[in-house]
């Protein structure tokens, strides 16, 4: 049986986190703004590395293939194959890239553009959550 429950976990605290970060009153200092985008993006990166063991593991235990990729991007090509994706493989891969930016490059602009695909993310998470544990 899969354990669903830190997926759902991260994916409610980021939520929770961007909803906060959507909240912000413009008039807070800077370093406020920046701490809370920066939490968001970890959220993010926390919640995207549960989603896409979750999914190998679905993949394996539900759909019984035997050894699937040990990568997030092949993972997702899979996924997309067997129709378990509730947007398209393309989409899917732009959040891989966001992951892979703000954990390994860290800037200003990558952090400004993963904040920009976490609204579709959360959506897309949330979806295959409850596509996958029913």
């Amino acid at each position: 049986m899969i354990d669903y429950s830190k997926f759902r976990s991260s994916l409610k605290r980021l939520e929770e986190q961007h909803d906060n970060h959507l909240a912000l009153d413009a008039a807070q200092p800077e370093l406020i703004r920046e701490g809370i985008a920066e939490s968001v993006i970890q959220r993010f990166e926390v919640c995207y590395d549960c989603l896409w063991k979750v999914l190998k593991r679905y993949l394996t235990e539900e759909l019984g293939i035997a050894e699937p990729p040990n990568s997030p991007k092949p993972v997702f090509r899979l996924a997309n194959e067997n129709g378990l994706l509730p947007s398209p493989a393309a989409q899917w891969l732009k959040y891989a890239d966001a992951r892979t930016d703000t954990s390994h490059d860290y800037d200003g602009e990558k952090a400004k553009a993963c904040l920009g695909l976490v609204p579709a993310f959360i959506i897309d998470a949330a979806r295959l959550y409850g596509a996958l544990s029913g």
